[in-house]
Parts: structure tokens; sequence; C-alpha cells
């Protein structure tokens, strides 16, 4: 079974994102990027799943610009076995993505797509959904458990009501969530035998996809400045202030 992991290059969740002061974007000048959290734990399972003998590839694979090598390069060190960059300076929205994913999946055949539920950029949490339906497949989101059987996938996901098991035949799509695995640190050993693996560029004029925005940013802002806490001096101080200022009991 071949397995493909898009991956996306983002800001470090570590790092304070700065909204640039005309309010048209977030400030990427001199600020630390990383994989998005979501797909490093995609890149785990995945190869998890080739380590076990369940998979016999795993393809890592990744949309924009040139320093997303950077990104692709980390997949490889966590064990993917080579990594494709579909190489484009266009800005790309979830749509773009998916069908640039479709695309590639013509190429590759993968009979599974694993990805992060979500990026922590946008927080679109749309193409996992949109590559699936380009290409027909079933889906999963929300991944806890994965267990792959034959041809046969089993998705446990987290629902409000407690746990929701879903089951399809490959090919198909599964998003992960935070609870599948703890991803591992890439060694220093793999990291430079992750510079010899292979790693293709695709320009994105190749692929014949329709990459032209269908949405427009208005204004990005900053979100409101939480107020000072105060100190109360006992419990009927608390009870009475939530009571009367904040109206929660």
């Amino acid at each position: 079974m071949k397995i493909l992991v898009p991956v996306k290059r983002v800001i470090d969740y570590n790092v304070k994102v700065r909204v640039r002061s005309d309010g048209t974007g977030v400030d990427l000048s001199n600020v630390k990027m990383s994989m998005n959290p979501f797909d490093e734990i995609a890149v785990e399972e995945a190869v998890r799943m080739k380590e076990n003998g369940t998979a016999t590839e795993v393809v890592a694979v990744s949309c924009g610009v040139t320093a997303c090598q950077e990104t692709l390069r980390t997949a490889l060190a966590m064990g993917a076995d080579r990594a494709i960059l579909v190489s484009t300076d266009t800005e790309l929205q979830p749509l773009g993505v998916a069908k640039l994913l479709q695309a590639i999946c013509a190429r590759e055949q993968p009979q599974l797509v694993l990805c992060g539920k979500q990026a922590i950029d946008d927080d679109a949490n749309q193409t996992g959904q949109m590559l699936a339906a380009l290409q027909g497949w079933p889906q999963a989101t929300f991944a806890s458990k994965i267990v792959v059987e034959g041809g046969e996938v089993c998705v446990t996901r987290e629902v409000d009501g407690g746990l929701e098991t879903l089951a399809f035949t490959l090919p198909g799509v599964v998003s992960t969530d935070l609870r599948l695995n703890e991803p591992r640190y890439a060694t220093l050993p793999n990291i430079m035998k992750a510079k010899k693996k292979p790693l293709d560029v695709v320009p994105a004029s190749e692929l014949g996809v329709d990459l032209a925005p269908r949405l427009s940013t208005l204004k990005v802002v900053e979100p409101p400045a939480r107020s000072a806490g105060i100190r109360v001096a006992d419990v009927a101080e608390l009870v009475a202030r939530l009571r009367n200022e904040a109206k929660v009991i």
C-alpha cells in the first residue's frame, strides 16, 4: 500500500503571530516556519504503518514556494521514502491545493491519502474533504485511531457523544487528529540521510490546474487584548462578582 501524505509549511506554533500594520495579512518576514503539527501526526502514522508492514511506501507532498522543501526534508527525516514539491508562487487556497493533490494522485496512484485535519494558519479544515470529493473516494476525518486490515480501513474518531467508528474500502482519504499519536523527533543521522532521499519538483503549471483564488481577505486584525485580572478578598466576594458582574451564576 502506497500512502500519500500532504504536508504544509506554516508559522511555527511557538511563534507569536504578528499582523501587518495595514491589516492585509500576517507578517512572515524573519519568522520561524515549520511543518503543520497535524501533518506531523499524519507523517508519523504513515511511517508507523510502513514499519509494521502495512504500507510499502510513504510519499510526502507539499504545494507552495521553494522553501517548502525544508518541510519535505523534515518529513523525509521522520521516515518518508521520497517527496514531491508542487512548486508555485501563487497564493494557494484549499480548493486549489485539493486539485493539485488530485493531479498528484493521478500520477502516484496511492491507496491512502493521510493528511492533517487542518492547518494552524488558516484553520480551514477543507482540503482533505475536497480531495475526497474530487477523487470520489470515501473519507474519515479527525481520526484518533487507524487500523488497516487487507483492503479495509477502520477509523475511530471523536464526536460530541463519544467515539464513532467508520470503515471503508481503499482507496480513501483520512485526516488525523491530535490524539492519534505523538510524532517522533528526527534524529541527526536521519536528518543527514534525508538529504540524499529523492525530492522531485513539479511546477504547478505542468498539472493543468486552475489555481485562481475563490476567496479574498478583507481584513486581518489581532484579537482584543485581555483585561487584567482582579483579586478578591474571600469566597463571598467572588460569588458576588460572578453573580452581579459576570452574570454567570
